[in-house]
């Protein structure tokens, strides 16, 4: 069964960072490209950042683009997502996606999500 367990949200201070988590389980990680996707309040899902199965590519919405990084850590079938200077706009729910492949941007399995909420 493929599960992905997000961690690591919570709330922080503009200008602030965190880091996110999402355990992989139940599929070969390393063949599988792999994503961020985040929901603000009331608003539809945002595509925020992406990394080849292999880990060689990663690509970036623009609107964290030279904030957030996207990696991964293959023996511990771990994706990451590290924001800094963070902003009240990157409050959301964040979501990692399993691709259906090596670089399809179309997702089969999400996580539950983990809450980001920046404010003073």
């Amino acid at each position: 069964e493929v599960q992905l367990v997000e961690s690591g949200g919570g709330l922080v201070q503009p200008g602030g960072s965190l880091r996110l988590s999402c355990a992989a389980s139940g599929f070969t990680f390393s063949s599988y490209a792999m994503s961020w996707v985040r929901q603000a309040p009331g608003k539809g899902l945002e595509w925020v950042s992406g990394i080849s199965n292999g880990g060689s590519l990663t690509n970036y919405a623009d609107s964290v683009k030279g904030r957030f990084t996207i990696s991964r850590d293959k023996a511990k079938n771990t994706l990451y997502l590290q924001m800094n200077s963070l902003k009240p706009e990157d409050t959301a729910v964040y979501y990692c996606a399993k691709d259906r492949g090596t670089w399809s941007c179309e997702y089969d399995y999400w996580g539950q999500g983990t809450q980001v909420t920046v404010s003073s």
